[in-house]
C-alpha cells in the first residue's frame, strides 16, 4: 500500500542532475522522514534504518534501486532548497490547522550548538512558526552566516499563510516590519515590548502611567487574574489591558490594545514579581490576550525542549547549512507528528513504538492527512 506522505513532496523540485537519479527523490524524503520519527538522529541512521525496513518500504514505495546509501542522503538534503522543502510542509501541516477564533502560530528561535555555523549564535539557528493549539510546525528558516534571528523572521512571516492567525513574537522580534507583514498577511500580532524598542516602551509604559493618574477614569480597559500552583511554587497573573491607546509612535500598524502582564512568583516564603509590556492588534480580553502571551511558551516547552531531550538535537553535528536545515526541518515534522499519535508515552517511546510497529507508523503519518491542500 502506497505511503501518501509522497504526495507531500511530489513537486518540489529535484536539485540532482538526471543523470544522478538513481532514487526517486519522493522515496529519499519519505524514508528519512520515517526514519526520524523512528528514531534516526544523523544520515547514517536513516539509511540503516531504510536497510533494516527494507520489506516494508518495498510494499510502500517504487524503489527503483533499493534503499540509497547514507551518502545519498546526505548529498540529496545538502543540496536540497530549505525554503522549497519548508514551504511544502508548511502547506502540509497547515491544511489540518483546526481552531475556534484565530490561530496562535509562535514564532522562536533555536541553535543545535554542535553544529559550528558563521552566524551571530556561532552555530546552526533556525527559527520556526509553531501552532500551539495544533502542535504543528508551520514553517522554518535558517540563520544564514554572517546573520541574526532578527533578520530571517520577516523571511518567515511572507511564506506563511497568515490569514486567521495571531502570531506571538518575543522582544527580539517585536519590529515594525514584522508587524505590518502580518498585517498585510490578514493576521494578527501580539509582540513583547521591551528596551530594544526604547519609544514603543517608554509609550506603552506611559500609557499605563496616565491610566493610573486618572483612576482609569474615561479608559477604555479589560482585566484578568488567575493563579497556578505546582512544582512547589505558588503563581498569580493579573493582565490588564488598555483598548485604543493613544501617544504610541505612529509607525506601529493597527496597534488596538496594549498589554500589562504581572507575574508575582512565590517559592516558600521568597517572592518575586515581574512585569512584562505588549502591543497586539487584536482587541481581544485581558484573559484571551493573556492565554495567547503565555501559549508562547508552547514553542519552548512543546518543542525545543522536546527537540533537545528526545531527538538530541544540541549534539546534531551536520555542518553544511542546507543539509543541516533540513534535518532541523525534518525533526519538527516528527514532532508534530508523534504529537498528533493516539498513543500513549513520551515522544522517545513512540519513537521506539514506530521503529517496531509499521501499522504504528503508519497511523503517526496520517495524523496530519497527507492529502489536505495537494493536488
Amino acid at each position: 500500500m502506497p505511503l501518501p506522505i509522497s504526495h507531500v513532496f511530489a513537486d518540489l523540485p529535484d536539485p540532482r542532475s538526471e543523470i544522478n537519479r538513481r532514487h526517486l527523490l519522493t522515496d529519499i524524503l519519505t524514508i528519512a522522514l520515517c526514519g526520524v520519527i523512528s528514531g534516526a538522529d544523523g544520515w547514517e541512521d536513516i539509511a540503516e534504518y531504510g536497510r533494516s525496513k527494507k520489506d516494508f518500504f518495498e510494499r510502500c514505495l517504487p524503489l527503483p534501486n533499493g534503499i540509497p546509501s547514507h551518502d545519498t542522503f546526505y548529498r540529496v538534503f545538502a543540496r536540497l532548497d530549505p525554503a522549497a522543502f519548508a514551504e511544502r510542509v508548511g502547506r502540509w501541516m497547515a491544511a489540518a490547522c483546526e481552531a475556534t477564533g484565530l490561530i496562535p502560530v509562535a514564532i522562536d528561535g533555536k541553535s543545535a550548538r554542535r553544529a559550528r555555523a558563521a552566524t551571530a549564535t556561532g552555530c546552526l539557528h533556525t527559527v520556526s512558526a509553531w501552532a500551539t493549539a495544533n502542535g504543528l510546525t508551520l514553517g522554518q528558516v535558517a540563520v544564514p552566516d554572517g546573520s541574526n534571528e532578527i533578520a530571517v523572521v520577516p523571511d518567515l512571516l511572507r511564506v506563511l499563510d497568515l490569514a486567521g492567525a495571531i502570531v506571538t513574537i518575543d522582544a527580539a522580534g517585536c519590529q515594525t516590519e514584522n508587524a505590518r507583514l502580518i498585517r498585510d498577511g490578514g493576521g494578527h500580532y501580539l509582540l513583547a515590548v521591551k528596551g530594544n524598542q526604547p519609544n514603543l516602551h517608554k509609550a506603552v509604559e506611559a500609557a499605563f502611567g496616565r491610566a493610573d493618574a486618572a483612576g482609569w477614569e474615561g479608559i477604555r480597559f479589560d482585566t484578568h487574574t488567575s493563579a497556578e500552583d505546582g512544582h512547589g511554587r505558588h503563581e498569580e497573573r493579573m493582565t490588564t489591558v488598555i483598548y485604543d491607546p493613544a501617544g504610541l509612535p505612529p509607525d506601529w500598524p493597527d496597534v488596538a490594545a496594549v498589554v500589562l502582564i504581572g507575574r508575582e512568583r512565590s517559592v516558600g516564603d521568597a517572592s518575586t514579581f515581574a512585569g512584562h509590556y505588549y502591543i497586539a492588534s487584536h482587541a481581544g480580553t485581558a484573559e484571551e490576550l493573556g492565554g495567547l502571551a503565555r501559549s508562547h511558551r508552547q514553542i519552548e516547552n512543546g518543542l525545543h525542549w522536546v527537540l533537545d531531550v528526545a531527538f538530541r538535537e544540541d549534539e546534531s553535528r551536520t555542518r553544511d547549512a542546507k543539509a543541516g536545515a533540513n534535518l532541523a526541518l525534518l525533526r519538527r515534522v516528527a514532532v508534530s507528528l508523534l504529537k498528533r499519535a493516539a498513543a500513549k508515552g513520551s515522544i522517545h517511546t513512540r519513537r521506539l513504538k514506530a521503529a517496531w510497529d509499521d501499522a504504528f507508523l503508519q497511523q503517526v503519518l496520517k495524523g496530519v492527512s497527507a492529502d489536505s491542500g495537494f493536488a
